[in-house]
């Protein structure tokens, strides 16, 4: 699923300068632990979390995670969306709740990694 499209039905607005809207993404992961992100994730995923740290870009930059979406419309503060911009990793806003958020995304055919489906 291409980043334009989880952007559209998320109703999600990008905050960074490096959209990426062409990225495909194959899978998704959801949490608010970096230390399960680092342990659980697959590459080339797509991270939905409610922290807005900068740890979360450093942790995603690590788990080679394609790009983030902040729910409840919570959005990082400036250097946290330019440390995205610095690694190229698209940063995007729904305020949708997460189990909306990751609902709707499975509704459309996005998977976690634990799907075996593909």
């Amino acid at each position: 699923m291409k980043l334009e499209e989880i952007k559209e039905i998320l109703g999600a607005v990008i905050i960074s300068k490096s959209d990426g809207l062409d990225i495909n993404i194959m899978r998704a992961y959801c949490a608010d632990l970096m230390s399960d992100v680092l342990a659980f994730s697959i590459t080339n995923s797509l991270l939905i979390t409610h922290l807005t740290n900068a740890q979360v870009i450093r942790t995603s930059e690590v788990a080679d995670i394609k790009a983030i979406v902040f729910v409840q419309g919570k959005r990082p503060d400036i250097e946290t969306i330019a440390l995205a911009d610095g690694k190229r990793i698209p940063l995007l806003v729904t305020d949708f709740s997460m189990f909306d958020t990751c609902g709707r995304l499975y509704e459309k055919g996005l998977r976690s990694q634990s799907d075996t489906d593909f």
